[in-house]
């Protein structure tokens, strides 16, 4: 039984009339489509394509170079989601330089696509104020690898989402994974490999986590940022200089975590350029990869944090398409939840050397 605001009963039955407006603020709603209220216009699929995601242009960010191990494998995903949806998408490749990020976000913007999928590694300070600005030209922002939570919140319900790892959890993870497999003792020295501070902040969270988890046992760590130039190229003449002038610098240090995806996977290299032998250094690294993978299997890699990143090339897209079309708010996807070392790397060797993990 119905009450009216007057506290009497009301058929239970609405009029003729209260249903026609019923029907005709419905039909108003779907016509128009949640987005027209909340977010950016939406669209249909492009005919001559048929697919979900025809006629939507999207800038993505691949972070590093279509080469290297780590980029490779989200652009797989990237190209795979271009397939599946039939978006039109367009690459940008930055050799992991957060101030050429920033250059190539500025250049987007003045292009105008429906979506724009971002890596955060410059952080918000530089990314927030031009994000704000394709917010206003209702450019779809999504992003993946790096994470900025706080700008990334004034948005979600536009469509902008994460795909990724949580960076500080994933540096703690394989801190603390190093940590219970190999027992080293308190006090005991240790290297860390991570970016640089300055100039990648929002990507420094992650090896703040490296660093901590170590503390925590009561480690002595040495951080060491990464150049740029070996960032670009993990396998470079740079590369063998930086592991050769730490280890002459730090020669008690016994363990090592390398915070970057590209320098884990070179690294069985660098250590027997060095005329290390397997296990001599226990090293913890990055991303898995066919490299990282033979690197785990010689036993010159201890352990790795798969984040996954097939998923952070597939995913983002997918969101773009899902909001530009249906107005869907960002969806936040941690995938870096699982290291691998010798006792599970046999499960998924195969898939890496196919460049899907």
């Amino acid at each position: 039984m119905i009450m009216n605001n007057t506290g009497n009963e009301m058929n239970g039955t609405p009029k003729k009339g209260v249903w026609e407006w019923i029907v005709i603020i419905v039909v108003v709603i779907a016509a128009l489509g949640a987005g027209a209220f909340f977010g950016p216009k939406l669209i249909k699929p492009n005919a001559s394509t048929g697919k979900m995601c025809g006629g939507v242009n999207i800038d993505y960010f691949g972070g590093g170079n279509p080469q290297d191990t780590f980029a490779k494998v989200v652009y797989a995903g990237a190209l795979e989601a271009q397939k599946d949806l039939g978006a039109n998408v367009n690459f940008i490749w930055s050799d992991w330089d957060s101030e050429k990020m920033v250059s190539q976000f500025k250049d987007a913007l003045g292009a105008v696509p429906d979506a724009i999928a971002m890596m955060g590694h410059p952080g918000a300070a530089a990314l927030g104020p031009l994000i704000d600005e394709a917010e206003r030209k209702n450019i779809i922002v999504t992003m993946q690898n790096v994470d900025i939570p706080d700008v990334r919140a004034k948005y979600t319900a536009k469509g902008f989402g994460y795909v990724g790892q949580n960076l500080y959890n994933s540096g703690l993870m394989v801190a603390q994974g190093v940590i219970r497999k190999y027992q080293p003792a308190e006090g005991s020295e240790a290297i860390v490999f991570g970016v640089d501070k300055t100039a990648d902040p929002g990507r420094y969270e992650r090896t703040k986590g490296c660093i901590d988890g170590l503390a925590n046992a009561k480690l002595i760590v040495h951080e060491i940022a990464i150049p740029q130039a070996v960032q670009t190229d993990a396998a470079s003449a740079a590369a063998k200089q930086l592991f050769a002038e730490a280890f002459a610098k730090y020669p008690n240090a016994t363990l090592a975590i390398v915070d970057h995806g590209a320098l884990t996977a070179s690294s069985p290299d660098l250590l027997k350029a060095l005329g290390k032998k397997p296990g001599e250094i226990v090293l913890a690294g990055f991303d898995l990869s066919a490299a990282t993978v033979a690197g785990i299997q010689s036993g010159y890699i201890g352990l790795i944090l798969d984040q996954q990143p097939y998923l952070q090339g597939y995913l983002p897209v997918l969101q773009a398409c899902l909001t530009k079309k249906y107005g869907f708010a960002g969806l936040y996807i941690d995938t870096g939840v699982g290291l691998i070392d010798g006792t599970n790397v046999d499960a998924v060797a195969s898939l890496a050397a196919k460049g899907v993990r």
